[in-house]
């Protein structure tokens, strides 16, 4: 059953938070303002910058080969990505020769969610209902389960043990005959699993240690059934073995060893062992008794390595490596893609990109300035909500206002920013829209008399032939 939390507010309390989100209305209003400015002048110079690098590179047709007419050249070109760095963890012994160890730990743990409803009541106070839910979750993180509401819960959260993310990177990576930058580096995506082979000294001592954590928090365990199956299996084949022939069982025990073979190799190929409390498979290191099974605090490590690969650089070549384009506006560019492609190609999507995010931060400042002018009259509805009924019907007035003015301003702020780092569009546009305002507002009125007199002669001389 859900966790409740019943909170009530009086009247006179919520007048006077209301009173104090004033200030954070204002914030908001001026803070997504000052966004919606900031974000037209980054798209634009994004923009400039972006069609000038498309105007000034070069395609790079060797980059196997050295070329020192293209020093100090935004070029574009495409090679394989390698390295002869070894990289490790040092904490698991394990490592490959890769561009990058990635290292992702997570834990499993008891989540608590929320929701909330609120009603008004008649006289102005609030009462609020808050439902705590549990459930068990692969968190990045451990959870303070002391810190839940439900105390059925509450320290129901331990982990077998703690480790932190990690990535490593490769300091010397070649494209052809030159070098990466850290910043290029890290833009290579071409993820693989890293088959571990972690030493069985260590994998026992860590056994140990999880041993001793579990017991401590869960008490000593006895062993699962799943344990036992080897041993029952290993019965029945005994005893049927008894009832064959010397011929049957010597191909009865060539099947069993081709089988056991097979299993071996599978193990092997996995890298898979399995101890009490430490399970290793694949890329994967369990803490736990029972990795199909998982219980709070059990912890699991996902080892990845970044391999060698083709990728397209659109850099500047710098001697024997790259660096930032800079155009004039002071914009700086660099990128790597995976695979080949090329510059207009590149250009493009970093122009869409670009487009896209304008949009994204433009659809968030007007929600900011919406939300501003909300907290900012908000204090009328608060102090109406002694009439629960009176006080919706006018807070559903000054939400609507709120929404249309807040829709207004930001297109404003947007229309001057345009103005402002687009002087010629923006001039072009308020010359047009002057143009369709004198059309409607001075030629329209002249239309209308005109086909208000055409009305009244028409009038007039169907009159004599209505007599």
């Amino acid at each position: 059953m859900a966790y409740q939390e019943i909170k009530t507010v009086g009247y006179g309390s919520r007048v006077g938070s209301s009173f104090r989100s004033i200030g954070t209305g204002i914030i908001l209003f001026l803070a997504g303002t000052a966004l919606l400015w900031w974000n037209e002048g980054r798209a634009v110079k994004t923009e400039r910058m972006l069609e000038e690098a498309g105007s000034a590179y070069v395609e790079m047709e060797n980059p196997n080969k050295k070329d020192a007419s293209l020093d100090g050249e935004l070029i574009c070109g495409t090679a394989m990505a390698t390295t002869e760095d070894s990289l490790s963890d040092s904490q698991f012994g394990v490592g490959a020769k890769a561009i990058a160890l990635k290292r992702r730990v997570e834990y499993y743990q008891w989540v608590e969610h929320a929701s909330s409803s609120s009603e008004d009541k008649l006289g102005g106070s609030q009462e609020t209902t808050t439902t705590y839910s549990y459930s068990l979750e692969w968190v990045p993180s451990p959870v303070q389960s002391s810190e839940f509401k439900d105390p059925a819960y509450q320290m129901k959260n331990m982990v077998l043990t703690t480790y932190e993310d990690s990535e490593q990177y490769a300091e010397n990576v070649s494209w052809g005959a030159y070098k990466l930058s850290k910043s290029l580096i890290s833009m290579i995506s071409s993820r693989e699993e890293l088959q571990l082979s972690i030493s069985e000294d260590l994998l026992k001592q860590l056994d140990q240690s999880t041993q001793t954590a579990y017991e401590r928090f869960y008490g000593v365990q006895k062993d699962q059934q799943p344990v036992q199956q080897p041993v029952q299996q290993q019965a029945i084949i005994d005893s049927v073995r008894a009832l064959l022939s010397d011929s049957a069982k010597a191909v009865l025990d060539s099947l069993q060893a081709v089988n056991d073979s097979i299993n071996k190799q599978m193990e092997n190929a996995n890298n898979k062992k399995d101890l009490k409390y430490i399970h290793q498979a694949g890329n994967v290191l369990y803490f736990g008794r029972v990795p199909s099974s998982p219980e709070a605090g059990d912890v699991r490590i996902t080892f990845e390595v970044v391999v060698p690969a083709k990728v397209t650089v659109m850099a500047v070549v710098d001697g024997d490596t790259f660096k930032p384009y800079k155009a004039k506006n002071g914009k700086r560019f660099q990128t790597l893609v995976m695979g080949k492609k090329s510059g207009d190609e590149i250009i493009d999507e970093e122009k869409e990109v670009n487009n896209i995010f304008l949009w994204i931060l433009r659809i968030v400042g007007a929600l900011m300035v919406i939300g501003g002018l909300k907290g900012i009259f908000d204090f009328i509805i608060t102090i109406l909500k002694v009439v629960p009924f009176i006080a919706n019907i006018i807070g559903w007035g000054i939400g609507v206002v709120c929404t249309v003015v807040g829709i207004a301003w930001s297109l404003i702020i947007i229309a001057i920013a345009w103005l402002f780092y687009r002087p010629l569009l923006g001039i072009s546009l308020l010359v047009l829209a002057g143009f369709l305002v004198w059309v409607f507002a001075f030629k329209g009125k002249d239309k209308l008399k005109e086909l208000a007199a055409n009305a009244r002669n028409k009038n007039v001389t169907q009159t004599p032939e209505s007599v």
